[in-house]
């Protein structure tokens, strides 16, 4: 009997002892959890109930160990359904810390006209990894008011109907040579030879003398430096920012070489073999008759190549492959491309920019790509105010992040968002800010016409004569940087006679 009694005291002290073990840890837990809210939130007073509901994570990280776990699963939208919606429900906007600051994620279009459109109330704000890496003075890092100059002087010789014509003949000649190459070289990474073929594109366009010779030393540095550019700032050898901080440095010193040379050509009157893109900038005056120095030229190209390196050829691959896995969509752009072909005088040699604005389907396919891809998955604003948005509180300092991912996803916009429907766009307007593959307000991206002209290009001559074969079509999804197959899409191109 007593040593039932001594059993029965010894079994209560075990449980008293882990129960009160497991309330240590959710007060602990609950203690770290509230850490951010505490250091962020209290000094705000009775506005922090006009917060919008959401998730400040951990101390010091945040909710950032949870978005990359879910960013590298095959649910890339498990960060904002699961951790957010599901939880808050769906109010669009979300209180987080990420990137070491406090943020509010915004997810529908109306919010997110406000945060992209409103420049008086929000104003970029990359994280010091991209800021770094892109260049102070690239569109980037610079403040709205220089951005809207720099855009004013340097968007001319890119956009509109002589430049982009300027661009066709050469785009067109690279596309074609290059598939012509692909279904002769067998087993191939297909997402790297596009990304080499934009590369080589956008090479041509802006240093069509130096091209040639540094593409591949270009090509090299260029990939270290844009994983670099959603890294944490760890400057330690072994971390992919350590290792793109080293490539910009070689890039930025290739840039300044080569300027240097044009200008040096320049003041002994030797003439470029034909105007390029560098020649624009070197001629760019402002209203004061001042020209561009070396360090807003070097980072404006820096940031134009490094954006015609990789959203171009990702584009590329996944409207391949897309049309590729839906036969249907794939014989509705070959009927209208063989169409556009029998149109053509019979004196006209090659694509005319005319025509590519009649493939009326294909750019269909190209803008729901965009949209199920999202290669941009957010951008970033800060508060410049304290702002309030439906009825939420975003304070002064905070980050707003416009989550593209979500409004490309949003079933309210997009019925059966994950599905590839190129017809969803018949007769279709997005609202405002619904669809953002390049951003929207101020500061949309400059170079957007001549990245869809590219693809539209290289698209037209693909669905004509070739298809690819895919050897691995089960290969994971990696989301980040930009969404793509784990394998870089192995496959095998194909040209059928016409």
């Amino acid at each position: 009997m007593e040593f039932a009694s001594t059993s029965k005291a010894e079994m209560g002290s075990i449980l008293m002892a882990a129960l009160c073990m497991v309330v240590g840890l959710v007060s602990l837990r609950w203690l770290l959890k509230s850490v951010n809210e505490w250091m962020h939130e209290s000094k705000l007073g009775h506005k922090r109930c006009s917060l919008p509901p959401g998730d400040m994570g951990w101390p010091l990280i945040g909710t950032i160990l949870t978005f990359l776990r879910d960013m590298k699963s095959s649910d890339p939208d498990a960060f904002i359904n699961n951790n957010f919606v599901k939880r808050c429900g769906p109010t669009g906007l979300y209180k987080t810390f990420m990137f070491g600051h406090p943020s509010v994620i915004v997810t529908t279009p109306e919010a997110m006209k406000r945060v992209l459109t409103d420049d008086e109330a929000f104003v970029s704000a990359w994280p010091k990894a991209t800021l770094e890496l892109t260049g102070k003075k690239s569109f980037v890092g610079i403040s709205y008011d220089e951005h809207k100059r720099l855009c004013k002087l340097t968007s001319a010789p890119i956009n509109g109907h002589d430049a982009l014509s300027g661009y066709l003949k050469f785009i067109e000649e690279d596309a074609v040579s290059t598939l012509e190459k692909l279904s002769n070289m067998g087993e191939i990474k297909f997402l790297t030879e596009l990304r080499k073929l934009s590369f080589k594109i956008i090479m041509g366009i802006f240093l069509s003398e130096e091209s040639e010779p540094i593409m591949e030393v270009f090509e090299k540095e260029y990939c270290a430096l844009n994983y670099g550019l959603r890294s944490l700032a760890i400057n330690i050898p072994g971390f992919t920012y350590h290792r793109a901080l080293k490539a910009r440095k070689r890039l930025v010193a290739l840039l300044q070489s080569i300027v240097t040379a044009r200008r040096d050509k320049r003041k002994n009157n030797i003439a470029s073999k034909a105007k390029d893109m560098m020649d624009h900038f070197l001629d760019i005056e402002d209203e004061n008759g001042d020209k561009l120095g070396d360090d807003y030229i070097i980072d404006i190209l820096l940031m134009y190549l490094n954006a015609g390196h990789e959203s171009s050829g990702h584009t590329m691959m996944w409207a391949a492959i897309l049309m590729q896995e839906n036969p249907e969509v794939f014989k509705k752009a070959k009927e209208e491309q063989e169409n556009i072909v029998k149109r053509r005088p019979p004196t006209q040699k090659g694509l005319s920019l005319k025509e590519t604005r009649e493939m009326i389907y294909l750019n269909q396919i190209i803008d729901e790509t965009l949209r199920w891809t999202s290669f941009a998955l957010m951008v970033f604003r800060v508060a410049r105010k304290d702002v309030n948005i439906n009825g939420y509180f975003i304070p002064k300092g905070w980050k707003a992040l416009a989550w593209f991912r979500s409004v490309h996803m949003d079933p309210e916009v997009y019925p059966d968002p994950k599905e590839f429907n190129p017809s969803r766009w018949d007769g279709f307007t997005p609202k405002p800010c619904s669809f953002v593959p390049f951003s929207a307000g101020a500061r949309l991206c400059p170079g957007k016409d001549l990245a869809k002209l590219e693809i539209s290009v290289f698209l037209h001559y693909f669905v004509l004569s070739y298809e690819v074969e895919r050897l691995n079509p089960s290969a994971p999804l990696i989301f980040l940087p930009h969404p793509r197959p784990v394998d870089n899409c192995s496959a095998i191109v194909i040209k059928h006679n016409p």
